[in-house]
């Protein structure tokens, strides 16, 4: 990170720097933010599971594992369904057990992952809104679309049971280097449009200074900043 953002011999100082990674990858990214740009504080994953009594225990267990076996990577079910819940919990204790990553995923399990049961549908979605998580899984029937809509803070939305993470890191597209750590409440997704700028172009004729030359003037004296007052009074004498 260092060499990218101050440049060294045999790589040239770059101007923006993006892309997930582990802890120390992003505390460098952060390092030398403003020395540089950076996309968004992108690492570790995570997923949040909105989901009802209409899911497949197997399937939503299986969406959690898929995140918590990036190591550190979490998983999180919101549900009104407490029957739901002990379900998942169930499949997740056999499915761990069968992964390549066995060992790992179950830590991450145990340390980063969880299931809460809600009174109300209404108030698992409020929750999965204000945590603002990276994936967000919308498990719920023919309501998933109407729960979806619902949501604003999230990297990407997921809807549907045959709509997996791994549908999108893989081939739906469009971006998955998402902001990660609850920043979706600021951060989107990496794009082409972060990779383009806009600038200011000013233009005013002598009339239309002297139009909103009284205006600048007060704005500056109001901050006592008499120079600028001053650049505006100088060309009213002509």
């Amino acid at each position: 990170m260092a060499a990218l953002a101050y440049g060294t011999q045999s790589i040239p100082k770059v101007d923006k720097i993006v892309g997930p990674g582990h802890d120390v990858v992003q505390l460098a990214k952060k390092e030398v933010y403003g020395l540089v740009d950076i996309d968004s504080f992108a690492g570790p994953s995570d997923v949040l599971i909105v989901a009802d009594d209409t899911a497949d225990p197997s399937w939503v267990a299986a969406d959690i594992l898929s995140q918590a076996e990036h190591d550190p990577g979490a998983g999180i079910l919101v549900t009104d369904s407490e029957q739901l819940a002990r379900r998942v919990l169930a499949q997740l204790k056999k499915q761990v057990l069968m992964l390549d990553r066995a060992e790992a995923t179950a830590k991450c399990l145990a340390a980063y992952s969880g299931i809460l049961v809600f009174d109300s549908m209404d108030k698992a979605i409020q929750w999965a809104d204000c945590f603002a998580a990276e994936h967000v899984q919308i498990q719920c029937g023919r309501q998933s679309r109407a729960v979806a809509r619902r949501l604003v803070n999230a990297g990407a939305i997921f809807i549907g049971p045959y709509c997996p993470v791994a549908v999108g890191d893989y081939w739906a597209g469009p971006s998955h280097t998402l902001p990660t750590r609850q920043t979706s409440r600021h951060f989107s997704g990496l794009t082409s449009n972060d990779f383009a700028r806009s600038t200011s172009i000013i233009q005013y004729s002598q009339k239309q200074l002297c139009q909103n030359a009284d205006h600048i003037i007060r704005l500056a004296k109001t901050e006592g900043l008499d120079a600028h007052a001053k650049s505006i009074q100088r060309r009213l004498k002509k």
